[in-house]
């Protein structure tokens, strides 16, 4: 399905949403417009319980999520998902991490993991590449 529509990207073909949850509004507002300057379809939330409330859950096909929040964590999120909805492609953001930790949610299946502050370049790479396209 090609986009088009209101909300939806234009000379791209869709392929499915990706949300992103991190507290930081001025985390969620950058990443939203990278992504969507990129031709991608885009939905942020404020927290993990904002993000599994939402009708939103099924459509996400690649999830962009900070590690380290108040109520429900990035890390309870991601172990939830990986039981519940094993479908989506996660992409972890944290302020701080050591090599051990950054190796723990590689295994566990994150698709990459990045420390604050990360170049765009590298995020629009992993977030394409769970999306299965091209780059």
């Amino acid at each position: 399905m090609v986009g088009g529509g209101p909300g939806e990207p234009t000379g791209e073909t869709c392929v499915g949403l990706v949300s992103v949850v991190d507290d930081d509004t001025s985390v969620l507002g950058s990443l939203k417009n990278l992504l969507v300057s990129a031709g991608l379809r885009v939905e942020t939330f404020g927290s993990a319980e904002a993000f599994l409330a939402s009708h939103h859950l099924a459509e996400t096909s690649c999830l962009v999520l900070d590690l380290r929040m108040p109520g429900m964590s990035g890390l309870e999120l991601f172990s939830r998902l990986l039981a519940a909805a094993p479908r989506i492609r996660v992409i972890i953001l944290t302020a701080v991490t050591d090599d051990d930790e950054r190796e723990r949610l590689l295994r566990q299946g994150a698709v990459a993991v990045f420390t604050k502050p990360f170049r765009a370049a590298d995020m629009l790479l992993a977030v394409r590449g769970a999306l299965g396209m091209s780059t």
